[in-house]
Protein backbone atom coordinates (compact mmCIF):
# COMPACT_ATOMS: atom_id res chain seq x y z
CA UNK A 1 0.00 0.00 0.00
CA UNK A 2 1.32 3.11 -0.79
CA UNK A 3 2.00 5.92 2.08
CA UNK A 4 0.03 8.70 3.09
CA UNK A 5 -2.97 8.23 0.73
CA UNK A 6 -4.97 5.77 3.23
CA UNK A 7 -7.19 7.13 6.50
CA UNK A 8 -6.00 6.45 10.32
CA UNK A 9 -8.11 2.94 10.96
CA UNK A 10 -8.42 2.41 14.79
CA UNK A 11 -11.14 1.40 17.23
CA UNK A 12 -14.08 3.63 17.46
CA UNK A 13 -17.24 3.05 19.69
CA UNK A 14 -21.11 3.39 17.75
CA UNK A 15 -23.52 4.29 19.47
CA UNK A 16 -27.39 3.55 18.91
CA UNK A 17 -29.00 6.47 20.51
CA UNK A 18 -32.71 4.92 19.81
CA UNK A 19 -31.47 1.71 21.71
CA UNK A 20 -28.94 2.83 24.06
CA UNK A 21 -26.76 0.15 23.05
CA UNK A 22 -23.09 0.72 21.93
CA UNK A 23 -20.30 -1.42 20.78
CA UNK A 24 -16.60 -1.40 20.04
CA UNK A 25 -14.79 -2.17 16.50
CA UNK A 26 -12.00 -0.91 14.31
CA UNK A 27 -13.00 1.67 11.12
CA UNK A 28 -12.17 4.64 9.47
CA UNK A 29 -14.14 7.16 10.84
CA UNK A 30 -13.32 9.95 13.45
CA UNK A 31 -15.15 12.41 15.81
CA UNK A 32 -14.13 14.51 17.82
CA UNK A 33 -16.78 13.12 20.68
CA UNK A 34 -15.27 10.55 22.99
CA UNK A 35 -16.36 8.05 25.46
CA UNK A 36 -14.46 6.16 28.14
CA UNK A 37 -15.22 2.64 27.26
CA UNK A 38 -15.71 -0.14 29.76
CA UNK A 39 -11.45 -1.64 29.44
CA UNK A 40 -10.70 1.87 31.06
CA UNK A 41 -9.38 3.70 27.55
CA UNK A 42 -10.91 6.53 25.65
CA UNK A 43 -12.14 6.07 22.48
CA UNK A 44 -13.77 8.57 19.47
CA UNK A 45 -18.04 7.83 19.48
CA UNK A 46 -19.83 8.11 16.54
CA UNK A 47 -23.84 8.07 17.30
CA UNK A 48 -25.99 5.87 14.94
CA UNK A 49 -30.08 6.27 13.94
CA UNK A 50 -29.81 2.47 13.61
CA UNK A 51 -27.97 -0.72 14.61
CA UNK A 52 -29.10 -4.13 14.82
CA UNK A 53 -30.36 -3.97 18.06
CA UNK A 54 -33.12 -1.55 16.81
CA UNK A 55 -33.37 -2.45 13.23
CA UNK A 56 -37.02 -4.22 12.66
CA UNK A 57 -35.24 -6.44 10.66
CA UNK A 58 -33.35 -7.76 12.96
CA UNK A 59 -35.73 -7.43 16.28
CA UNK A 60 -38.49 -9.64 14.19
CA UNK A 61 -40.86 -6.76 13.98
CA UNK A 62 -40.78 -6.37 10.24
CA UNK A 63 -43.48 -6.52 8.52
CA UNK A 64 -43.78 -8.24 5.29
CA UNK A 65 -45.36 -6.83 2.43
CA UNK A 66 -48.43 -9.14 0.47
CA UNK A 67 -46.39 -8.86 -3.21
CA UNK A 68 -48.66 -11.99 -4.43
CA UNK A 69 -51.70 -9.69 -3.81
CA UNK A 70 -50.02 -7.06 -5.35
CA UNK A 71 -49.11 -9.10 -8.61
CA UNK A 72 -52.93 -10.62 -8.80
CA UNK A 73 -54.39 -7.01 -8.11
CA UNK A 74 -52.67 -5.84 -11.04
CA UNK A 75 -53.03 -8.60 -13.35
CA UNK A 76 -56.80 -8.17 -12.60
CA UNK A 77 -56.65 -4.78 -13.23
CA UNK A 78 -54.48 -4.68 -16.48
CA UNK A 79 -54.70 -8.48 -17.35
CA UNK A 80 -52.27 -10.62 -17.87
CA UNK A 81 -48.93 -10.07 -20.36
CA UNK A 82 -48.88 -12.36 -23.04
CA UNK A 83 -46.63 -15.36 -23.05
CA UNK A 84 -43.91 -15.08 -25.88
Amino acid sequence: MRKGIHPGYGPVVFRDRAANHAFLTRSTMTSEKTIEWEDGHTYPVVDVEISNVSHPFYTGTARVLDTAGRVERFERRYGKRGGA
